[in-house]
Formats: structure tokens, C-alpha cells, sequence
């Protein structure tokens, strides 16, 4: 296999990998723990295998005292993403909810063209239209019933908080620091969200079978540890921007085991609302300067000179 087949193979495990959230969070659920509990496991037994990816690579895990209050900033940010799209779970299938949390590309755009003056081309409106047009087709079937608002304000919720935190990582206190790094910390400061959400775990709920620790582990592994080291081999074989367009394989492979172990519905009227949305994130993601900004967010572990290895 050469090394660009190797990278879009990588770039679509990374991918398959994030979307399987909802496969391993639905039997805890069920199972009757509840959304504050799952997260904080797994954000827990997430950790050392961060850390350990962190030593693996050489590094080491200082802090400047000016980059702390930033990153606790964005753990916030990613526990709230985390949390809404998780509580959404409860109120609409899966699969829609991971298609409609694709969104956060087009909404790191809006924010730049808002707050940052960047100009909003013709191709970014064109792609708002049709990730609107996906989310009309998704909200209302054709018997007129419509998804639980409850549901879609945290989904959008979530996609909201998810942009901000692209947009954040991105500012020049953080320049410096390894992605890596970065992600360590703002699972670290995330995790105390939970924390005090479950009254210093005196709220903490466990699965009530032994089996499903197994879930819980798998959350921090498949969709966390191994989705990012299969997305820096992707970026590190064929580049940033295909990698980022692999990722409309996330909310397919959610939709997919939506599907076929929850039972969850799939018409011809979703299958459209999906694919408006996965062009429009595609066409966004390949045509304009927000390219740039998912390049730091989804290289994990960037390749560094020798030299500069040896004082990170």
C-alpha cells in the first residue's frame, strides 16, 4: 500500500472511529448511568492514554503561567460540547445528532467573518444554504412531525461550542504549544465540569454490569485515543484538508450503527438532509481559509524538526 492509499485509509478509521460515540454511550444510558457520569469516565480513563502519547512522543507537560486561564477556558468549552451533544442523545436519534453537530465548520466560518473580518465568500453562503436546507430536512419529516427542539438547541448547542473552541485554539497564546499538550489539559480542566455537575462524585453513577465498563473504556479509546493518532498519520500522508473532508465519515458511521443495533429510522427525506449537509461541510472545508484553522485541530501531534524535539 503506498503512503497516500495508507493516508486515506488512516484519515477514514479516524473518522469511523469519532462517529462511534453513540455505539458505546447508549447501552451505559440504558443501562441507567447518566450523561455526566459516562462523560466523566470518559474523560477519566482518557487521560493517561493521552499521557502516555505525550511521553511517547518526548514531551513533556510544563505550562506557561499565561497559557493556563486559556485552557481552562476551552476544557469548559469542550465538556459543554461534549455535554449538550451526549444530553441530546435523549431526545433525538443518534445519528441526526451527529449529523447535525457536522455543522461546526460552517459556524467556525460565521464566527471569523463575524468577529475576526474575514470575508464571507460566495461558496460560504452557498454552503450555509445547503446545510440549512439539510437541517429543514432533518427537523420536519414528510408525515409533518418535527425533531424535539429540546434536542436540536443542544445538538447546535454543542456545535456552537465545539467552533469557539477551533477558533480559540487557534490564538497566538497557544501557537507554541503542542496540540497534544493542548488536548491533555482541556480533557484535564473539562473533566472538573463534571466533577462538580455530580457533587464531587458523590452523584456518580457506575454500570450496573461489569461488562459495560468495557463501553466506558471504549469511549476513551476508540473515538478519543485512537481517532487522533489515526488523524495525525492521515495529515502527516496526504494533508490536513483531505483529512478534514474524510471526517463526513463521522456522521455516517453514526448514522450507520444508529441504524442497524438501535433501530434508529432512516428514510429517503434523511438520507437527502445528510448529504445537503455533508457537501456543504465539504465544499467549506475544501474551497475556503477555514481549511486553515481545522489544520491545528486536527494535528494532534505536528512533526517537528530533531532539534526542536529535544527541548520540547
Amino acid at each position: 500500500m503506498n503512503a497516500k492509499a495508507k493516508g486515506y485509509l488512516l484519515g477514514a478509521i479516524a473518522a469511523a472511529t469519532y462517529g462511534m460515540n453513540p455505539l458505546f454511550a447508549l447501552p451505559l444510558y440504558t443501562d441507567g448511568m447518566d450523561t455526566d457520569s459516562v462523560l466523566f469516565f470518559r474523560y477519566l480513563f482518557a487521560l493517561p492514554m493521552l499521557g502516555a502519547m505525550l511521553r511517547f512522543r518526548g514531551r513533556n507537560f510544563r505550562l506557561e503561567r499565561r497559557q493556563i486561564l486559556p485552557l481552562i477556558l476551552l476544557g469548559l468549552l469542550i465538556a459543554i460540547s461534549s455535554l449538550t451533544l451526549f444530553m441530546s442523545y435523549n431526545y433525538m436519534d443518534a445519528g441526526i445528532a451527529s449529523t447535525l453537530l457536522f455543522v461546526y465548520p460552517i459556524l467556525v466560518a460565521l464566527i471569523m467573518a463575524l468577529f475576526f473580518r474575514e470575508r464571507l465568500t460566495l461558496l460560504t453562503s452557498l454552503c450555509i444554504v445547503l446545510a440549512l436546507g439539510g437541517i429543514a430536512l432533518l427537523y420536519r419529516s414528510a408525515d409533518g412531525a418535527t425533531l424535539s427542539l429540546t434536542g436540536t438547541l443542544l445538538v447546535l448547542a454543542s456545535a456552537l461550542a465545539y467552533a469557539i473552541y477551533i477558533v480559540g485554539v487557534n490564538r497566538p497564546v497557544l501557537q507554541s504549544v503542542a496540540t497534544l499538550k493542548i488536548t491533555f489539559y482541556v480533557l484535564l480542566f473539562g473533566l472538573v465540569l463534571f466533577l462538580i455537575r455530580l457533587d464531587f462524585g458523590t452523584a456518580l453513577t457506575t454500570p450496573q454490569h461489569w461488562y459495560l465498563w468495557g463501553n466506558l473504556i471504549a469511549l476513551a479509546l476508540f473515538p478519543t485515543a485512537i481517532s487522533f493518532l489515526c488523524t495525525t498519520a492521515a495529515i502527516q500522508h496526504i494533508g490536513s484538508t483531505p483529512t478534514a473532508i474524510l471526517g463526513a465519515l463521522e456522521p455516517v458511521t453514526a448514522v450507520f450503527f444508529g441504524v442497524t443495533i438501535f433501530g434508529e429510522a432512516f428514510t429517503p427525506r434523511i438520507a437527502c438532509g445528510i448529504l445537503l449537509i455533508i457537501a456543504a461541510v465539504t465544499l467549506i472545508v475544501a474551497g475556503n481559509r477555514i481549511s486553515g484553522y481545522l489544520v491545528r485541530f486536527r494535528k494532534l501531534f505536528p512533526r517537528l524538526p530533531r532539534h526542536h524535539l529535544k527541548r520540547q
